[in-house]
C-alpha cells in the first residue's frame, strides 16, 4: 500500500478509511486499539495473502453536507435531532421561514426540497414542513427557502404573482405560502382543480384571506418558468444519502443499504427507526422528549418504491411517501381506488411528501387512516430481518395499542395488496370534524364480493377508531356472508357492528357518536356502490362520502 494514500473499505455495513488500495473485508474488529479488519486485496494479480490494516471512521460519513439555496453547507457540530426549522433560523440565520406550530399543521415552515432520489429520470421539488424534519434528512440534498427565489435582484414568478394579487397582508404565512406554490409553479401533473386545493390546503392564513392567494396560485401553477430551478432540477442526481453521528450521547444512523441497516440494527438495538419524521419528529417539538438514538431508513433503497409481483399482487415498498402512493394509485395501482379515496384527505401534501406508507402503519395508531382501506382490500406485510422475511395478514401486525408483531431486529420492508376481484365492491372512508388535515373520528374499508346469483361470498370490513386498534368486524361480516346482498340484508346485519366494537368516548366524539357513524357507513357502502362497484371520489372538493337524493 502506497504511504499516506487512502480508500475505503466496507465492515459490517460500515465505511472506513485504510491504507491506498481496494480491498474486501474479511474480519472487522472495532473495539481493538488501534482498530483493524483483515481484508484482501480486489486486484487482478491478488496473491491472495490477507492483509492488516488499521481503520478510522471516515470522515464523510459524520460531516452534515448539503445544499441551502444553492450555497454548500458543511456542519459537523450540529446536534442531530435539530430541526431544520430551528438550523435555519438560528444556525443560518434565515429567518423567512417561520414557526407557527411545530407540528405541521399551519405550513409557515414550509421549505422545499429537491428531491432526485425517488426517480432520478424525473426529479422533482417537494414543499416540507421543516418543523417536521430533523437536519440529517437533508443529507446531500438541495433545500431552498423563500430568501433564495429572488435572483439578480428580480422576485420569482410566486413572489411576483403574490404582489399582484394583493395575495399577502400581516406577512408572517406568506413565506409559507410562496414556497407551497413554488413546488406548484413547476408541476407538470395538475390535471385536475382539486391537486392545486391539495397543493395549497396545508397553509393556513389567518388575514388575507385566501382568494387572492388562490388567484396568485393559479397564475403560476404549472408554468415551469426556464431559470436556474428547472436547470437544477433537470441536472439533479440522487444524493449521498450516507450519514452517521454519534457524539454527545447521541446518535443518528443513515445506512444505504440493507446490509448496513442489519448492521446498524444490531450495534443499536434499541435506537427507534425513523423516515419520514411526520410522527416522531412531534415527541422533540412538543413533548420536548429526547431521542438519542435514531436509525433513519429514507436511505436504504430496496424498502421504497411500488411495484408487482410475479403473483401478480401490488408491492409498495414502507418506505414509499404517500404522495408517490397517491400517484401510483392514478396510474400502475388504479385498481386500489380505496387508497386514493382516502389519500386525498390524509394530510396536507407537505406531510404526504415525508409520511410514508410503513411509518402510518408501525405507528399502529388506532385512527390510522391507511390500515382499514388495506385490511379491507386483503393486503398482507413483509417482516424482514437479517435472518429473513416473513408475511403476515395486515390486521395480525396489529396487537395492542400502539403495540404491532414486529420482533427484535425485524422491520416492516413492504405491503402487498391482491387485486380486486372483477365485480367486488369496495371503497374507503374518513369522517373527521374538517375536511383537510384533521385526524379521524372513524374511519372504514369494505370489501363485498357476490357470486352470480347476489349472494355474499367474501366480505372485509374495517375500521378504525373503533378500538384500541385498526380491526375488522367479524360479527358483521359474518351476519352478511351467505346471503342477499340487499339493503334488507344490510340493515339486519348491522346491530352486530355494536358486539364487534366498544368505542370509547374521547375530546374528538363520543362513544354513541362513533357507533352511529359507523353503521351509517355501511349503509352508504350499500348505496354508493350499488351502481359503480369501485366509487370514486369527483375531481373537485367533496365529502369522503357522496350520495345523491333523486325525488
Amino acid at each position: 500500500m502506497p504511504p499516506g494514500s487512502t480508500s475505503l473499505v466496507e465492515a459490517a455495513g460500515r465505511l472506513y478509511a485504510t491504507g491506498g488500495g481496494a480491498y474486501r473485508v474479511v474480519y472487522a474488529q472495532e473495539q481493538a486499539d488501534p482498530p483493524f479488519a483483515i481484508v484482501t486485496p480486489m486486484r487482478a494479480a491478488s496473491t491472495g495473502r490477507d492483509s492488516r490494516v488499521t481503520l478510522a471512521v471516515a470522515a464523510p460519513m459524520s460531516t452534515l453536507r448539503f445544499y441551502l439555496n444553492d450555497r454548500p453547507i458543511e456542519d459537523a457540530e450540529v446536534p442531530p435531532t435539530t430541526t431544520l426549522l430551528n438550523y435555519l433560523r438560528q444556525r443560518a440565520h434565515l429567518t423567512g421561514t417561520k414557526e407557527g406550530c411545530a407540528e405541521g399543521d399551519c405550513g409557515a415552515c414550509t421549505v422545499v426540497l429537491l428531491d432526485a432520489e425517488t426517480d432520478p429520470a424525473a426529479p422533482r421539488f417537494r414543499a416540507v414542513n421543516a418543523c417536521l424534519m430533523f437536519v440529517p434528512m437533508v443529507q446531500g440534498r438541495r433545500v431552498y427557502t423563500v430568501e433564495g427565489l429572488r435572483r439578480d435582484g428580480a422576485l420569482h414568478p410566486v413572489q411576483a404573482a403574490m404582489v399582484e394579487r394583493l395575495g399577502s397582508q400581516c406577512g408572517y404565512c406568506t413565506p409559507g405560502v410562496v414556497m407551497s406554490a413554488f413546488e406548484a409553479c413547476y408541476r407538470d401533473d395538475l390535471h385536475e382543480p382539486w391537486q392545486l386545493d391539495d397543493q395549497m390546503c396545508g397553509n393556513l392564513c389567518r388575514c388575507t384571506g385566501y382568494r387572492p392567494i388562490r388567484d396568485a396560485v393559479h397564475m403560476v401553477a404549472g408554468t415551469c418558468p426556464k431559470d436556474i430551478f428547472k436547470t437544477r432540477r433537470a441536472e439533479a442526481k440522487p444524493a449521498a444519502l450516507e450519514f452517521v453521528r454519534a457524539s454527545e450521547g447521541r446518535c443518528y444512523l443513515q445506512p444505504t443499504s440493507l446490509a448496513a441497516l442489519w448492521a446498524a440494527i444490531a450495534e443499536r438495538p434499541r435506537a427507534r427507526l425513523v423516515c419520514g419524521g411526520t410522527d416522531l419528529a412531534l415527541l422533540v417539538t412538543q413533548r420536548y422528549q429526547d431521542l438519542p438514538e435514531l436509525i433513519a431508513l429514507e436511505g436504504v433503497p430496496e424498502l421504497r418504491g411500488v411495484g408487482r409481483g410475479a403473483d401478480g399482487w401490488f408491492e409498495i415498498g414502507a418506505t414509499t411517501t404517500l404522495t408517490d402512493l397517491e400517484a401510483a394509485c392514478m396510474g400502475p395501482l388504479r385498481p386500489l381506488t380505496p387508497l386514493l379515496r382516502i389519500l386525498r384527505y390524509f394530510a396536507s401534501r407537505q406531510i404526504k411528501h415525508r409520511a410514508t406508507v410503513g411509518g402510518n402503519l408501525c405507528n399502529a395508531s388506532p385512527i390510522g387512516d391507511l390500515a382499514p382501506a388495506l385490511i379491507a382490500l386483503g393486503a398482507q406485510v413483509v417482516l424482514r430481518s437479517a435472518a429473513g422475511a416473513r408475511t403476515l395478514p395486515l390486521e395480525q401486525f396489529f396487537l395492542a395499542y400502539r403495540k404491532t408483531a414486529l420482533q427484535p431486529g425485524e422491520v416492516l420492508a413492504a405491503v402487498r395488496v391482491p387485486e380486486p376481484a372483477p365485480g367486488a365492491r369496495v371503497a374507503a372512508y374518513k369522517v373527521s370534524k374538517r375536511r383537510e388535515l384533521d385526524i379521524s373520528a372513524v374511519a372504514a374499508g369494505l370489501y363485498v364480493e357476490t357470486c352470480p346469483e347476489g349472494l355474499v361470498t367474501e366480505v372485509r370490513a374495517a375500521f378504525g377508531g373503533m378500538a384500541a386498534t385498526p380491526a375488522r368486524a367479524r360479527g358483521l361480516e359474518a351476519a352478511l356472508r351467505g346471503k342477499p346482498w340487499t339493503e334488507a340484508t344490510v340493515e339486519a346485519a348491522l346491530p352486530a357492528l355494536a358486539d364487534d366494537f366498544k368505542p370509547l368516548s374521547d375530546h374528538r366524539c363520543s362513544a354513541w357518536f362513533r357507533g352511529q357513524v359507523a353503521e351509517n357507513l355501511v349503509r352508504g357502502f350499500y348505496l354508493e356502490t350499488a351502481a359503480t362497484p369501485r366509487p370514486e371520489l369527483p375531481p373537485r372538493p367533496t365529502a369522503t362520502v357522496r350520495l345523491e337524493v333523486v325525488p
